[in-house]
């Protein structure tokens, strides 16, 4: 066996590895390198006198034939295997081979030395000290690889193959990489640079990928120079070879994005577009070197050049804050540090908004919180060398060996030290020992040990450490999921904290370290709108699930009645189920699933009071079904939790118990009780004044006889309902799911037309309407900002939302009665109507200024309002009246940023959050604030809320309540929360059967608001009694008689401001009072005088 030593070196000492005196000490922070041999070479002085090679190779450099060179070669090897591996060395063998290759005037004599050096190769093998020597002139072929001469090009192909077999895969990383690098920045010819790319594409098969990836940071910056090169097969090649060695990053967040990445590594114009994609970015794993290699140049250039905008500095320093909170340990971003702190200090110091400087300073903060951290560094060869030194072992296969223990410690492949040490050595069993020790020492300095809780009974099912982020938010961050099988968890945390978003990376497989579906099956139970669904039987909606192909369609059908679909529930489509429903439908997909794991995110809402006792039951009774349950119900969490999950400073923290046992432990948890919100204020703006409106108590709108049945549908959803609101109405509306609160609301809002009777309104009223399904109002503009969506919502002076009912849409038949001629007796002749253009008060009622088709402006005639309508220009004058009171409204409004903004802030939403973040990007809650903000813009004096409550947390929902108790217009809301009706609605409106059956309340609840003075409850500022009195027509038997055309909201009498009289009028005036005073002298004797007064009609 040939030494794998120099002749002088000894064995390994056993005293030199004892646990006392090793001298191995934590190590230190550097980044992983290999000193060059080549200078350790040419440092090392030639002790032998006689070169037995120096004959050989004078002869090479003459040679005549490719025989001859061969034969030469083989005498070369031969000389060099006897002397021993250091004789490559000594003898100067690998310079004078090199020399030879780089021949100008023979090209045998460049392939000659191509062959002496395949045939040394060959001699030597693998897994010898000749390695290290070897290492220097890796590059020798590579440089032959643009060799004007086909021969010499395929002698150094050969050559380029061979010499990899030798080395280790641990020499791929701790010594070629780095050499190769160095070559690729050299000034090396195109077609060399591109086999070196090609052997890159070969390590990304061969070469271990945890060692691979840790050269990222070195790798990448080089392969991107070669993308920006002038020669395109390089910039090419480039590009390719990044591909092929970034499918090895196994993030899951950014490896459908790694094209987008490497294109903009190539092409740096694409920055902008890269940057705002990565803003989108749900960030669930964990963030390493590799991922910073790929994305701080990017981020490093949107910092730097001069171009960015302030809008891309904001999401650059957002992305680099959140991706520097992403990374677990500080050794992976420590490479990273120099260049993105001076560069984000510079947006600190020169951004123009300050918005972006405070976003700056926060990443800042996070940028230099990590440079102080400290964590497990990697190990460098340098501080390995005196471990591996014996003797006067040669320093050149110290550092080799040593290069190669440092990747097998770095990657913690603890087994392969002992195979990668022992055969360089001779003693095989002392070097074994050695590399056994040394594994053992670094193996337990770089785990930390596992600290066993053994605190909770039961079996665990799910043990994960991950961080969650989404965007430009950072939500969860280094924590733990826990659960133990038939636990049920409540998940508590404010709005925006993340509950929903946690559940949905669950049920999409991508939250780090969980276990996957084959092992745990998982069910995602939310309340969604079903869009092309909607004309599907429940039984096909449920069948076509994926997960559910096995399951046949009469057990679809029992589970189906298992949870209250009957036959002819069963028979309906899915688009016409009610909000209940629906969910219970989704409930029913999810037995029929057997998941392991329930993810129930508000499974309650919708739900009436019998439905949410079943759901209780269910849960309860299923005790081998572990559940994670988002509720903001606090009365379920109460009774179905075993634990309670609360967010903490991005943390998860445990608690046993419901939430009852919770508060017990942290008092702030009475938020969860309690409807007052200590750190979310919202505030409503005042409903300013309805013209003619001088009683609260007045009915401002009212729905006579009205009876609507859904196409379709077997009997009427209403029949014969009649209600009024004013003012100070605090109604709520409540049934079962399915009786037609929603199809009430819908009618008094104008979403829906009845079939029969009728709805009048005051004319200038407005009303802020939050519809059931919440999303479907901000669905649309996914891709605006909240403020860009209050912006386009009215822009024009109207509300946009409000022209989209079905009441402002002209059917066939009045486009029809739009295309008749009218005669309205001026002389003029029949015309056609072109719009209403102003409208002034007429007596009771308004007459409106039209403009015909065809006619100059000052053509244009006043019409009555009941002429129009008895034309059927309703719909003409509805839009007219809501152009009239939105622009009355929106007088109050300056429509710039700033005030939309503030607008948000009043409605709890972040202004941050409201100026910069899409709403595509929003959670549930905050896109429900979104709605209620652009309902509440235009100042309306009616609001009403189709199940408020829904997708709002406790702290949001209690600063609900305080808005709506605090606000001086009218409110009616259809709501499952008792604790919320309760709280604000002195009335209520039971809907059964298709007609509406008034309940009363003396009192409400406020003993339910934290900030409740007393414990009794009491009656709401906006005086119970009187709304009871205004709303009192919603008994059927009391709206018939009540209602008359003179107390109809449309004819309320409206006192205008008097006009100066000219002296035509005068004297009209004074004609009618002599009238007037002469008629009463001719009446008998008794009769009174009748009073002198302005008025037309008297």
């Amino acid at each position: 066996m040939v030494s794998r030593i120099s002749a002088g070196a000894t064995a390994f000492s056993p005293r030199g590895f004892s646990p006392a005196t090793s001298g191995i000490s934590t190590p230190i922070s550097s980044t992983t390198s290999l000193s060059s041999l080549a200078s350790a070479v040419s440092s090392v002085s030639i002790a032998s006198p006689v070169n037995p090679a120096t004959d050989i190779l004078t002869s090479l450099s003459a040679v005549t034939s490719i025989g001859n060179a061969r034969t030469l070669a083989g005498d070369l090897a031969s000389v060099a295997y006897e002397a021993g591996p250091t004789s490559l060395r000594t003898y100067g063998i690998l310079d004078k081979i090199k020399s030879l290759s780089k021949s100008k005037s023979s090209a045998l004599v460049r392939e000659a030395s191509l062959l002496a050096f395949t045939t040394l190769i060959k001699q030597f093998g693998g897994q010898s000290t000749a390695e290290a020597y070897f290492v220097p002139y890796f590059t020798l072929p590579y440089d032959l690889l643009a060799d004007k001469e086909v021969t010499v090009r395929k002698a150094a192909q050969t050559a380029a193959d061979l010499e990899l077999t030798i080395y280790p895969v641990e020499a791929h990383t701790s010594a070629l990489i780095p050499l190769l690098n160095e070559y690729l920045n050299s000034t090396a010819k195109w077609q060399s640079k591109i086999g070196v790319m090609k052997l890159f594409e070969k390590f990304a098969s061969i070469t271990p990928s945890d060692a691979l990836l840790q050269q990222f940071v070195n790798i990448i910056p080089v392969l991107t120079n070669c993308m920006h090169d002038m020669k395109a097969e390089l910039s090419k090649a480039a590009s390719k070879t990044t591909t092929v060695m970034a499918k090895l990053i196994d993030n899951q967040d950014i490896v459908s994005r790694l094209p987008l990445i490497i294109d903009t590594m190539a092409e740096p114009t694409a920055v902008p577009k890269t940057v705002l994609t990565l803003s989108h970015v749900t960030f669930v794993a964990e963030v390493t070197e590799p991922v910073l290699a790929m994305l701080v140049p990017i981020l490093q250039r949107a910092l730097s050049q001069g171009s960015s905008s302030q809008d891309l500095l904001r999401q650059t320093v957002i992305v680099v804050e959140n991706l520097t909170r992403l990374v677990h340990n500080p050794r992976e971003i420590r490479a990273f540090l120099p260049s993105l702190l001076p560069s984000v200090k510079k947006v600190v110091d020169t951004a123009a908004l300050p918005e972006v400087r405070s976003l700056a300073s926060k990443a800042l903060s996070v940028l230099e919180n990590a440079q102080k951290e400290e964590g497990t560094s990697r190990v460098t060869p340098t501080e390995l060398v005196d471990k591996l030194t014996i003797g006067d072992m040669d320093p050149i296969a110290v550092k080799y060996i040593a290069g190669l223990v440092s990747v097998d410690v770095n990657t913690q492949e603890w087994e392969r030290i002992k195979d990668v040490v022992v055969p360089y050595y001779q003693d095989s069993k002392l070097a074994e020992d050695a590399a056994s020790h040394l594994a053992g020492i670094y193996e337990n300095l770089f785990n930390p040990r596992v600290v066993d809780d053994s605190g909770e009974e039961g079996i665990e099912i799910v043990n994960a450490k991950f961080s969650l982020a989404y965007g430009g938010k950072m939500l969860l961050n280094k924590t733990y999921l826990r659960l133990y099988k038939g636990h049920r968890y409540g998940l508590c945390g404010r709005n925006g904290a993340g509950k929903s978003t946690l559940m949905r990376a669950i049920a999409n497989g991508k939250l780090e370290g969980f276990p996957d579906k084959s092992e745990l099956r998982t069910c995602f139970v939310e309340h969604k709108l079903q869009g092309a669904e909607g004309d599907m039987d429940l039984v096909s909606f449920i069948a076509k699930d994926p997960e559910l192909q096995h399951v046949a369609r009469g057990e679809v059908a029992q589970a189906l009645e298992d949870v209250g679909f009957d036959e002819t529930r069963r028979a309906q489509n899915v688009g016409a189920l009610s909000g209940g429903w629906k969910m219970k439908l989704e409930l029913a997909r999810a037995m029929l699933m057997k998941a392991d794991i329930l993810l129930l995110d508000e499974p309650t809402n919708h739900l009436d009071v019998s439905n949410v006792k079943w759901l209780e039951d269910y849960l309860t009774s299923h005790t081998d079904i572990t559940s994670l349950i988002v509720s903001h119900d606090s009365g379920f969490l109460d009774t179905v939790c075993t634990d309670i999950i609360h967010y903490e400073d991005k943390k998860l923290v445990y608690y046993k118990g419901n939430l009852s046992e919770f508060v017990k432990i942290r008092p702030e948890g009475r938020a969860y009780y309690t409807l007052t919100a200590s750190n979310l204020k919202m505030r409503f703006p005042p409903p300013g004044i309805l013209t003619g409106v001088k009683s609260n108590t007045r009915a401002i709108v009212r729905m006579q006889n009205v009876i609507y049945a859904y196409p379709g549908a077997n009997k009427p959803s209403l029949s014969n309902v009649s209600c009024a609101l004013s003012l100070s109405s605090r109604v709520a509306i409540l049934g079962a799911n399915g009786a037609g609160k929603s199809t009430l609301i819908k009618l008094l809002t104008g979403e829906l037309i009845p079939q029969e009777g009728r709805v009048e309104k005051h004319p200038n009223l407005r009303i802020g309407y939050i519809a059931q399904h919440a999303l479907a109002h901000v669905e649309m503009h996914l891709e605006k900002t909240p403020n860009q969506y209050i912006q386009w919502r009215y822009a024009n002076g109207d509300d946009r939302e409000v022209l989209m009912k079905q009441t402002r849409i002209l059917t066939d038949e009045d486009k029809v009665q739009m295309s008749k001629a009218i005669d309205i007796g001026d002389g003029k002749g029949a015309r056609n109507i072109e719009c209403i253009v102003g409208r002034q008060k007429l007596k009771k009622s308004f007459q409106y200024e039209v403009k015909w088709v065809a006619h100059l402006p000052k053509y244009n005639s006043m019409i009555s309002r009941e002429k129009l309508l008895e034309w059927g220009f309703q719909k003409m004058i509805q839009e007219f009246d809501d152009h009239e009171a939105s622009r009355e409204g929106l007088g109050y409004r300056q429509l710039s940023p700033p005030v939309i903004r503030q607008h948000f802030e009043d409605v709890g939403l972040d202004g941050e959050i409201a100026d910069h973040v899409q709403m595509g990007g929003l959670s549930g809650g905050q896109l429900v604030k979104v709605v209620i903000a652009g309902a509440m813009w235009n100042n309306p004096h009616l609001l009403v809320l189709d199940e408020p409550t829904n997708y709002l947390d406790r702290e949001s929902l209690g600063g609900l309540a305080v808005a709506i108790r605090d606000w001086s217009g009218g409110v009616i809301m259809i709501s499952h929360n008792e604790e919320f009706v309760g709280a604000l609605c002195p009335e209520q409106w039971n809907v059964a059967d298709g007609r509406v059956i008034q309940k009363n309340s003396a009192v409400v609840a406020s003993d339910r608001f934290e900030d409740s003075k007393s414990g009794t409850p009491s009656a709401t500022p906006s005086e119970s009694g009187d709304s009871r009195a205004a709303s009192r027509a919603a008994s059927p038997t009391a709206s018939v008689s009540a209602v008359t055309d003179d107390s109809s909201p449309a004819n309320i009498k409206v006192k205008t401001k008097k006009k100066k009289l000219t002296r035509n009028q005068l004297k009209e005036r004074e004609q009618r009072r002599r009238l007037r005073h002469l008629a009463w002298l001719s009446s008998p004797k008794g009769t009174p005088h009748p009073p002198d007064t302005d008025d037309e009609e008297e």
